[in-house]
This record gives C-alpha cells, structure tokens and sequence, in this order.
C-alpha cells in the first residue's frame, strides 16, 4: 500500500517555531495506516518511506480505525431498557 502524500509549502514566521518542528510519521497500529504530518513530538524510531527516513510515532487508534468515525459503532438499546425497567417495577 503505497500513501499519498500532500506537501504543503506555507512560508512560516521566523523564530517562533521550535527548533526541532520537522515531517512526522503518525501511524495506526490498529490498521497500519499512516500519516506524515509537521509535528514536535519526540521520537525513538524512525521509518523509510520512498527512500526517505522519517521519524515514527506509533499510536493505539485514530479516525481510520475509530469506531465512531468508521461507522462501526454499537449504540445501547435505551428503549429496551426502559421497557424491562418498566415491566420489572409496574406492580409498585
């Protein structure tokens, strides 16, 4: 699986950055999607993408793989609930 990638050369303000403010691999270990993105957090692995090493910054879940944003979310019967509340206490 090949990523795209998007590049964006936006001219930032000098000295207001930090130093070490540089392409970032995020990647989702749920489903290995990964994404390069400007970011300052610290690293410990790198990974190379198209001949290019970038630092790894590994993570549990993201919008790829959440269930809410992949649609694959359980919601809670309320109304059967309700119900067996209802049928439980009726008699008091």
């Amino acid at each position: 699986m090949q990523p795209e990638f998007r590049k964006s050369f936006i001219k930032m303000k000098k000295a207001i950055h930090p130093s070490n403010y540089r392409d970032v691999v995020f990647k989702d270990m749920s489903n290995e999607e990964i994404t390069i993105t400007k970011s300052t957090v610290n690293t410990k692995e790198t990974i190379e993408i198209n001949g290019v090493e970038y630092p790894l910054y590994k993570i549990e879940i993201s919008s790829s793989s959440h269930p809410f944003y992949t649609g694959k979310m359980k919601f809670v019967d309320s109304a059967g609930r309700v119900d067996k509340f209802n049928q439980r206490y009726k008699k008091q």
